[in-house]
């Protein structure tokens, strides 16, 4: 079987959408599949136009200058579009599978239409729902609608629809959506990497006066849908609960100036530790200094529909979590049991709910061990991968769907 991935942007950038594409594109050569993906025209600078990177093969597509809104969207598909075509011509593959955002699925539809191969579209997020929680876009303004119709549009016209959540596909079912077209790819860890957790670093601890104390953290981007300024704001009743308390913050965005000068103004400022973004090889480290991971993500469609990556990959590092209570939490933790959820948008309830766990340490080890398992079994790509299986097989053997190289045997996998 042989999977031509179509990608708004991949590695060497670092982004939980470039390690999803990772571990998924590694789960299916090791399933025996042969696979490369093409980058969109926003991925940005690139050192060649074909080039290997950890293993695996990216074709890059040149950026589009056009300042014209709508204009220039039009011209990144039909570029996109170009490019994928002359990647497939070479590279023969039997699916062409695109992942959101909603431009690579009518980029990647041309194409598939061209060469009369079967298209997959793989939604991670609503494009308008993340304009909104990322600040650059308003619910319900003409942009907003226009995304979605198209949105609704290119899941239509694809042959297989996959989503990473049932928050997604539940969405997709109202809109009329076939639900025999639709399956889940849920989000997973890819455990060669996060394997055994290191030990605590306890020269890192000393650097950042943190040693001996209890610590939070929190260890991904800095989107105000994140929630961090209500976890910013819960840490003075915190630290008057639990006087040893301190606070981890790695990473950075759009949000980070604001962050930082309102933990300036918080009266335990020096308890709120900025790190910044560190190399990826490097984030073990700290992970080994924070007891709990808290993830305090406000409550909006965007919040309720999606599930992050950020607290699996904690769970596989056999660290604690506690995360606000939205839908994509809930589809990723179980309350008491693999982790701790709590009011959204809510410092107080915040600040109750992670010294209560704090305050329960006799069962920490077992809680650390429920959620590990729940990875081990549930959301390990070595795992997760098989679920395309199905959906490639039916379609690569699709009597309407013949490009030019239909000729060739589709390998079992």
């Amino acid at each position: 079987m042989r999977i031509l991935h179509i990608l708004d942007h991949g590695l060497p950038l670092h982004s939980g959408y470039t390690f999803r594409t990772r571990a998924l594109l590694k789960a299916q050569i090791a399933r025996g599949w042969e696979v490369a993906a093409v980058t969109g025209p926003r991925h940005g600078d690139y050192d060649a136009a074909d080039e290997v990177i950890d293993g695996l093969q990216f074709f890059r597509t040149p950026a589009v200058n056009s300042p014209v809104p709508i204009l220039g969207e039009w011209r990144e598909v039909a570029r996109f579009a170009r490019r994928i075509r002359k990647v497939a011509k070479a590279f023969r593959p039997d699916i062409l599978h695109a992942h959101s955002p909603v431009l690579d699925a009518m980029a990647g539809q041309r194409a598939a239409d061209r060469l009369k191969l079967p298209f997959v579209y793989e939604i991670r997020a609503f494009w308008e729902d993340a304009a909104v929680g990322n600040g650059t876009g308003s619910e319900g303004n003409w942009k907003y609608n226009l995304t979605r119709a198209l949105e609704t549009r290119a899941v239509r016209k694809a042959d297989a629809v996959a989503v990473i959540c049932e928050g997604l596909r539940g969405d997709l079912g109202r809109r009329g959506i076939d639900p025999r077209k639709i399956f889940v790819s849920p989000n997973g860890v890819d455990l060669d990497m996060f394997g055994e957790p290191l030990a605590y670093d306890q020269a890192l601890g000393r650097e950042l006066g943190v040693e001996g104390g209890e610590t939070i953290g929190f260890i991904g981007s800095f989107y105000d849908y994140e929630g961090l300024d209500v976890l910013i704001d819960a840490m003075p009743e915190l630290v008057r609960m639990r006087p040893d308390m301190h606070l981890i913050l790695v990473g950075g965005g759009p949000c980070e100036a604001a962050l930082k000068a309102r933990a300036a103004a918080s009266p335990v400022a020096g308890r709120i530790k900025f790190i910044g973004r560190v190399p990826h090889h490097a984030v073990d480290r700290y992970y080994s200094l924070i007891d709990v991971l808290v993830y305090p993500r406000k409550k909006m469609r965007l919040t309720d529909l999606v599930t992050p990556l950020k607290p699996l990959e904690a769970m596989a590092q056999r660290k604690l979590v506690a995360a606000s209570d939205v839908g994509g939490h809930r589809e990723l933790i179980r309350d008491g049991d693999t982790g701790t959820l709590f009011k959204p948008d809510d410092a107080h309830a915040l600040a109750r709910s992670v010294a209560g766990v704090f305050g329960d340490r006799d069962h920490w080890e077992a809680r650390r061990a429920r959620a590990r398992s729940f990875v081990e079994i549930e959301r390990n790509w070595a795992v997760n991968v098989a679920r395309y299986d199905s959906v490639y097989q039916k379609l690569a053997q699709s009597a309407e769907k013949k490009p030019a190289w239909s000729h060739r045997t589709v390998a079992k996998a």
